[in-house]
């Protein structure tokens, strides 16, 4: 290998493609941006196991249920859950059901394709039949809607895939915050390492999914269709959620003569990189559901500094936004440090070169970001 330099970006956030080539991260390391980032991950993790659980289950337990009332009780119903239900004192499931069919939506990455695979629609036509095997009501809607069931049992498997990925990712933040109270994590490239090496452990974890109809079981997404955590359901995840996101309503009109939405999907800018915290509490802001649940999982730590801040709990939804902002960016570093061509550290002229190209493609994606605001 020959060891040599290439001549520094020209691109707008230059700085950042710097940072990461010398081993640095999108978020600069300071104490306040770890206690911020740890905690809020702390109760991010918190929110996804039981985010993770109630997905699970929907996709095990209701699927082809055209009325699942009861889906958010994960099959523990009674009239005082129902009580609270009604009141709203419990976890907002319905953020986890926007970020399934935002994800949905937007496609991409293996689980997206094999829904359109004709193996996954006889597996399908499987459970369906099975399901309604004496329900001549259903089976002739079956044959007059024939895409009607299927599409259901798509929206499933998105349910069960990201249900699994976020069981992982729960389990990586969890782990994150145990390891800051022992003191083995104290900077923010601690932070992104952790988050770096989790993904790459369960990178190949395999994504399947099977439901049973009458103590039989039946396979919807096989081990066989080689689906696996980081490129079927975290990478889809990220481009999804992270970058293109959905349109809010109340902050942007929906009238297609109006021009404030793209035309193309492919160039959305509503994911959490890109998301003003301020709208934060608004009505018909997906986030703000996301926000309310973590904000009863604080630690101590982190809501003191919220409290010391200038407005104190005045707007603390709204900071809540801001350290989750930052924890996404830890969160999107590991991603770019994971997908890399080549080792960012490659003293080698082509593989730099390639690296450089890799990594000026995520910063035109993110020049329209908040990337600069968590910085300041």
């Amino acid at each position: 290998m020959v060891k040599t330099t290439i001549q520094g970006s020209r691109h707008p956030l230059a700085e950042y493609i710097d940072r990461l080539e010398n081993g640095q991260d999108l978020l600069k390391d300071s104490p306040q941006n770890v206690i911020e980032v740890v905690g809020i991950l702390k109760s991010y993790g918190v929110i996804l196991d039981e985010y993770s659980n109630n997905l699970i289950y929907i996709a095990d337990h209701q699927f082809l249920i055209l009325f699942p009332f009861f889906k958010y009780f994960n099959g523990e119903f009674s009239i005082e859950k129902l009580l609270r239900h009604w009141n709203h004192n419990r976890t907002n499931f319905e953020y986890a059901e926007y970020c399934m069919k935002s994800m949905m939506w937007h496609g991409g990455g293996g689980l997206d394709a094999y829904l359109d695979t004709s193996e996954f629609r006889d597996n399908v036509e499987q459970v369906i039949k099975a399901q309604f095997k004496h329900n001549f009501f259903m089976l002739t809607l079956h044959k007059i809607f024939p895409e009607f069931l299927p599409e259901q049992m798509r929206m499933m498997a998105y349910y069960s895939g990201l249900g699994q990925f976020w069981r992982v990712m729960a389990d990586i933040f969890l782990d994150l915050s145990d390891r800051y109270d022992r003191g083995e994590i104290s900077s923010i490239p601690d932070v992104v390492q952790h988050i770096l090496d989790g993904l790459v452990k369960d990178a190949n974890k395999p994504i399947t999914y099977e439901v049973k109809v009458r103590e039989k079981v039946y396979e919807v997404l096989p081990k066989a269709a080689k689906l696996t955590f980081l490129m079927d359901t975290a990478v889809p995840y990220v481009e999804a959620i992270f970058f293109r996101g959905t349109p809010f309503p109340g902050t942007i009109s929906y009238n297609a003569q109006s021009y404030q939405i793209p035309s193309e999907q492919s160039i959305f800018t509503y994911g959490a990189l890109y998301a003003d915290p301020l709208p934060i509490g608004g009505a018909g802001i997906p986030p703000t559901l996301l926000m309310q649940d973590m904000r009863h999982h604080l630690p101590e730590y982190l809501h003191e500094v919220y409290r010391e801040s200038f407005r104190q709990e005045d707007d603390l939804l709204v900071q809540i936004c801001q350290s989750f902002q930052k924890s996404m960016f830890c969160v999107t570093t590991a991603a770019i440090k994971g997908l890399a061509p080549h080792p960012l550290d490659t003293t080698n002229t082509e593989e730099k070169q390639e690296n450089r190209s890799y990594l000026e493609g995520w910063m035109d994606r993110l020049k329209t970001s908040q990337i600069l605001i968590v910085n300041q």
